[in-house]
């Protein structure tokens, strides 16, 4: 099956302890047929020569790259996830110019349907996040590599940091109109389920479960 080379699904691993995660990302992703590639985002020096010969053998390709650590203890404090601040490498994402749109997925969610609609979504679409719906969750989200976004996103964190200490914290500042634009970036709760929080809302979890297409294993604990 031929692949649409000017897009791809993109994951990020910044440690050992999230290759086998972001095999079995990969491994969803190919099992719902999709005809796009699927990347990784490896911040090389924090990996072992294994962990990346690893990634290799399973996606269609590795970028490496440097990682970029927020730093921001205070704000990680009350997010209660001081292991988030290295988060910030994937804003490298905007980086990868040899696609001309992405979908990105963190690497502790998995498929379970074909998600290739998403691709016909602009930049920048990504699900409500349940614990405060006009902000959303950056675990899965439709982007547009460009040099000059990656730039505009680092200096907005030198100058005011993310409100989280992680990357959802500042990518929800710079795409602020998120809640608020057109309705099409609003991409359906399906697509993002994280799987391990609590709903409030029992009668719409057995009413659309059977329509979930990626699960999201969020939270320190997978």
């Amino acid at each position: 099956m031929a692949l649409i080379n000017c897009e791809a699904y993109v994951t990020l691993v910044t440690s050992d302890s999230f290759v086998v995660g972001a095999g079995v990302l990969a491994r969803s992703l190919q099992a719902t047929g999709t005809k796009r590639k699927i990347w990784c985002l490896a911040s090389s020096k924090n990996l072992s020569a294994n962990s990346l010969e690893i990634l290799r053998s399973v996606f269609d390709g590795v970028t490496e790259v440097e990682c970029i650590d927020s730093g921001d203890k205070a704000n990680l404090a009350l997010l209660g996830r001081p292991e988030l601040g290295p988060t910030f490498t994937k804003l490298h994402v905007w980086r990868l110019s040899q696609f001309q749109k992405v979908v990105f997925l963190d690497a502790d969610t998995l498929v379970l349907k074909n998600i290739d609609d998403l691709f016909e979504r602009d930049e920048f679409s990504a699900c409500a996040d349940i614990g405060w719906p006009d902000c959303f969750n950056s675990g899965v989200f439709v982007a547009c590599p460009n040099d000059k976004t990656f730039e505009a996103l680092l200096k907005l964190a030198e100058k005011e940091g993310s409100f989280d200490g992680g990357d959802q914290g500042l990518l929800n500042t710079y795409f602020s109109d998120w809640s608020v634009g057109p309705s099409s970036r609003r991409i359906p709760f399906t697509y993002n389920l994280t799987i391990n929080a609590s709903y409030s809302y029992a009668p719409a979890y057995a009413r659309f479960k059977n329509e979930v297409k990626v699960v999201h294993f969020i939270g320190a604990q997978k």
